[in-house]
């Protein structure tokens, strides 16, 4: 067990007053680590990483106040260029842990709460995660060479970013227009383990890691959650199954095909 203020996150002068057990490191570089009683978790960052954090502590408080099963900030501490954000745990298992036939069943309750989130009123939010935006930091990521090929499918991994990214420039005009019609509060990383799941229910509990939650097109998410899942079902035809399943509980047919591919080569060019 690990004391949140041993190691190199002794120099912060933080103190939280309990037992810490290092989890892992995010893919962002962060630093995390579990209450022992389970209750919490904590994220620390370092550098840049300080902002970035800070953008997730106040889109999760904003989005606690909803009840969608989101967690809640319980404390925030910044000392020079390091931060630590706080948050209560949301019960149960990462979606990722499922196998299909599991996930065939928490299916329908992810896609729920994703509905739910897509139904808070846009006026509530101050903040983006639109389209523009996303863009230009793709641009800023590809003219960084900041790409991480291990994010992108594995059908573009010999291609330079470069490429990847004008074909995305390509579908700009159209992607912004349709947009400008359909625009929601979204998750932003609608990926499986940000999603928590009952392991004895098979039902969703709440969502997690809200840093890129904002306004923006339905199909941000959309495109999240079809490609997130594709090496987890064992066949053409339960993707499809799966798909067509979100697609009804949200009211939309049929799937814009086009439009879930551009959000799916936008998204890992944004990373980095």
């Amino acid at each position: 067990m690990t004391d949140y203020r041993s190691g190199a996150i002794r120099a912060t002068g933080f103190s939280l007053g309990s037992q810490w057990i290092a989890y892992r490191h995010g893919e962002s570089g962060d630093a995390l680590y579990r209450r022992s009683d389970g209750s919490a978790y904590a994220k620390v960052s370092t550098g840049s990483g300080v902002v970035l954090l800070d953008d997730e502590r106040r889109r999760t408080a904003w989005l606690s106040s909803f009840r969608l099963g989101s967690p809640t900030v319980l404390d925030w501490q910044v000392s020079d260029d390091v931060a630590c954000l706080v948050t209560s745990a949301v019960p149960g298992i990462p979606a990722d842990q499922l196998e299909a036939a599991q996930l065939i069943k928490a299916w329908p309750s992810i896609a729920a709460r994703v509905r739910d989130l897509h139904a808070v009123p846009v006026n509530d939010c101050q903040f983006d995660r639109g389209l523009q935006t996303m863009f230009d930091r793709a641009a800023d990521v590809v003219a960084r060479d900041g790409v991480n090929p291990d994010f992108l499918d594995p059908a573009d991994q010999d291609i330079s970013p470069e490429t990847l990214l004008d074909r995305v420039r390509a579908e700009l005009p159209e992607r912004l227009r349709q947009e400008s019609l359909d625009r929601v509060v979204c998750h932003g990383d609608a990926c499986m383990p940000n999603f928590m799941i009952d392991p004895e229910t098979l039902r969703c509990t709440g969502m997690i890691d809200l840093g890129r939650l904002g306004i923006a097109d339905r199909y941000v998410d959309f495109a999240l959650l079809v490609g997130n899942t594709r090496e987890t079902w064992r066949s053409a035809a339960e993707a499809q199954a799966a798909q067509n399943r979100l697609f009804d509980l949200h009211a939309i047919a049929p799937a814009d095909r086009a439009r879930l591919d551009f959000y799916l080569r936008l998204d890992p060019l944004t990373w980095g």
